[in-house]
């Protein structure tokens, strides 16, 4: 937060007008009188009723005063004089010999006053209203309601005094604040003008210091506001988001476990409305529709804190309530995120905001374009450096310097490969061109993404042993075999990450934790010997990779019977190593030691450790460092496990419809029987047929992140006879077809070409 004062005219007059708060002293007409045995807090809540049923407003010996009004002194019931001269002093004498958690700042809660309106009282009002004209009773009540924080508690807090002091159960009555938000928006504007007034003055008098669970439950509601979706609002949202940003880490724990609670639907509108509010400040529809940015600069701060509340809450949650994908903000693609980029990396996480700290907001589209220029820039810096080297030592300057050239030979696609990539570590980071020996291919991106194709479909065959295919759960897993060279694990790892680097998806099937595993640590350690990827795993972990061992455990876990004689098992597990079966220890003496219903948790958690981690380190660690050698960059640093795999695998879904509205013509138009009768055909084709057009025409059967917009894909014309095939340019993602006449021909024609595409044929 910067810092900033409220910048509102008429805020300081609000302010003015608001009665003092009484710091100091109580006011002298509230004297003590004759010392009167110690009340208990039940007694005392019950005297201060019965005197407010009774009209009265404040108690001196039974006198009343006018100094502060009943309500007015609710609100600073925290002043009250003590009820013992010396209480407070024997707190401070002794507080040092109580524990710390005591110690800790918890402001007490002032007494809140009862009311007794119910939901069904409420919804039988409004219905009356709308018949009648009447909206007397209504608006009184929301007059009431939004008055202070101390009156959104008493209508909307299930007991009015209770503590309600856990993450668990905030207190409030949902099915209430729910009937009363839905009936606003239909209500007279007087009455919804009434509200956000309300709101203001309890803004403008809340105190700065610690908060109360009465004012985080009033926050709570608060933020539930529907109202706040019209700009004409704004002014007030963004105080209250600035408050709710200034909160302790602490008071944000409560707001998240309690955000999580609310329904689906509920959860879901606070969340839109804070992204159309950063959305419409960034790119306000009038110029002169908000204040000048300027003067606000605090609002898409809070506003992107608060969201990273809700994003929290979605994450601590059993399950999603909400997929992380809603919590990108599309108008970011329009910024310049280089430039948050920057500050993030030299400011980190200081007080120079950027969308960056907050990553869960960028879409993946912003994300890889981050990591693409982050890319490209060390790319160039990679080139100069060789360029320098070579003219200060005089030698003559050869082009082939600026790229990673590698020549292979599809008869020995993978040794040539490895060899080609061991030899050229140095020039990982330079822009990637493959030779294909004996073929006149020129790469401008196709052979590229051939070499990819053939490559990932070598290594990861059966027969090569390197990965095992999981059938249940159709994902390939690490072999744990031991061997003494892991170098083509760390092959594996470069591709993924040269293809990163360089904007090509993979048609590879890791499951969700192996992307994880790669991001644990996001960074290399600087330690040689720190471990890496060795990410806390969980039974759901197992469930994506190896379903029946997952639920065999998960059976383990719930069985009522004897555990120690019924399964009679160690703390140990059996693995097929070349054709050998082996014993490993799940821990020291673990072949000694049963497992029983007392430590079955330790077990399993130890067995799904050693399969997913302790099994697998050195095959994983080669991979881990393989990846990072190309994809080392603080811009991964941003990334979720999911968008992870969306840049490596790309999206694997094909909407043809969609390539079809992107697509660019040349020497066709769009209504011509021979382009017609191509999407006829195509969007007809199965899937596999689909994947094989894709391949044909770009080189590769996956989507890239932005989805097919992004291919540019051509549809362009060639003046030869109708007895040829079609004919693509995968460096620029181009099919070109003869002009077929009919559809048919067109079928036939395109089928054998697609699934004949494999190389130049040039030997």
């Amino acid at each position: 937060m910067d810092g900033e004062h409220f910048a509102l005219s008429g805020v300081e007059r609000e302010r003015e007008r608001l009665p003092p708060i009484y710091n100091g002293s109580a006011p002298a007409a509230f004297g003590r009188g004759a010392k009167q045995p110690f009340p208990s807090l039940g007694s005392f809540i019950s005297t201060l009723s019965q005197r407010r049923e009774a009209g009265g407003r404040g108690f001196a010996g039974g006198t009343l005063t006018g100094t502060l009004t009943g309500t007015q002194w609710l609100r600073h019931g925290r002043e009250l004089p003590p009820i013992c001269s010396d209480v407070r002093q024997k707190q401070r004498l002794s507080i040092d010999t109580l524990p710390p958690e005591v110690k800790a700042p918890f402001p007490s809660d002032p007494v809140i006053p009862l009311r007794t309106k119910t939901t069904k009282d409420f919804q039988e009002d409004v219905e009356r209203a709308a018949q009648s004209g009447d909206w007397r009773e209504v608006r009184e009540f929301y007059l009431a309601t939004f008055d202070s924080f101390i009156e959104i508690n008493a209508a909307f807090k299930r007991e009015a005094n209770g503590s309600f002091n856990t993450v668990d159960d905030s207190g409030v009555n949902a099915k209430f604040v729910n009937a009363v938000y839905d009936a606003l928006l239909g209500t007279p504007q007087d009455i919804q003008k009434s509200v956000l007034k309300g709101i203001i003055n309890s803004l403008l008098r809340e105190w700065k210091g610690p908060r109360t669970k009465d004012d985080l439950r009033a926050y709570f509601i608060l933020v539930q506001n529907p109202q706040y979706s019209s700009t004409s609002t704004y002014v007030i949202y963004a105080h209250l988001l600035r408050q709710i940003a200034a909160l302790s880490e602490a008071d944000h724990h409560f707001l998240v476990h309690w955000l999580k609670k609310l329904s689906p639907r509920r959860f879901r509108q606070p969340v839109e409305r804070l992204l159309q509010f950063i959305s419409t400040r960034l790119f306000p529809a009038e110029p002169d529709e908000l204040p000048p940015l300027a003067k606000c600069s605090w609002w898409i701060p809070s506003a992107t804190k608060v969201l990273g509340l809700f994003n929290a809450a979605n994450s601590v949650s059993s399950a999603p309530i909400m997929p992380f994908t809603d919590f990108y903000n599309i108008a970011l693609e329009h910024i310049d995120f280089m430039e948050e980029y920057r500050t993030w990396q030299n400011y980190g996480s200081s007080n120079r905001f950027s969308f960056c700290q907050f990553p869960f907001i960028l879409s993946t589209v912003v994300k890889k374009a981050i990591i693409q220029k982050d890319s490209e820039q060390q790319m160039i810096s990679q080139a100069r450096q060789s360029l320098v080297s070579k003219v200060s030592r005089r030698q003559r300057v050869d082009m082939n310097l600026l790229f990673l050239n590698i020549k292979v030979r599809r008869a020995q696609l993978l040794s040539d490969s490895l060899d080609e990539l061991t030899r050229k570590r140095c020039d990982l980071k330079k822009k990637l061109r493959v030779t294909f020996v004996g073929e006149a291919g020129l790469d401008m991106g196709g052979l590229t993404k051939e070499w990819f194709l053939l490559l990932v479909r070598q290594i990861f065959h059966t027969d090569y042993g390197m990965f095992t295919y999981m059938k249940d759960s159709r994902c390939h897993w690490f072999s744990s075999w031991k061997c003494d060279n892991y170098s083509e694990f760390q092959l594996v790892g470069t591709l993924m990450g040269l293809a990163v680097y360089n904007s090509i998806a993979l048609d590879i099937h890791f499951p969700l934790y192996c992307y994880r595993k790669l991001l644990t640590p996001p960074t290399v350690p600087c330690d040689q010997n720190a471990l890496v990827g060795m990410a806390t795993a969980t039974l759901d972990d197992l469930q994506q990779i190896m379903p029946e061992l997952a639920h065999g455990l998960g059976e383990l876990l719930s069985y009522e019977g004897n555990v120690e004689e019924d399964f009679y098992l160690m703390f140990q597990v059996f693995q097929e190593e070349m054709g050998v079966v082996k014993s490993h220890n799940l821990k020291p003496g673990g072949d000694k030691i049963p497992v029983s219903k007392q430590n079955r948790k330790e077990y399993v958690q130890l067995y799904v450790d050693f399969l997913l981690n302790k099994s697998i380190c050195k095959q994983f660690a080669a991979f881990y460092h393989g990846f990072h050698s190309v994809c080392a960059s603080d811009a991964l640093m941003l990334l979720r496990p999911e968008e992870v795999e969306m840049l490596v695998c790309g999206i694997p879904e094909l909407d043809m419809s969609a390539l079809q509205k992107a697509a660019q013509y040349e020497g066709y138009g769009k209504t011509e029987t021979t382009v017609r009768c191509f999407w006829d055909v195509v969007l007809a084709f199965p899937l596999e047929l689909q994947k094989k057009l894709l391949h044909f025409a770009t080189g590769s059967d996956r989507v890239p992140v932005g989805g097919m917009a992004d291919l540019n894909f051509k549809i362009s014309k060639i003046d030869v006879p109708t007895d040829w095939l079609p004919i693509s340019h995968t460096c620029f993602n181009q099919i070109c077809l003869p002009p077929y006449r009919t559809r048919k021909e067109l079928k036939q024609k395109l089928t054998i070409a697609i699934s004949n595409a494999e190389g130049f044929g040039l030997e």
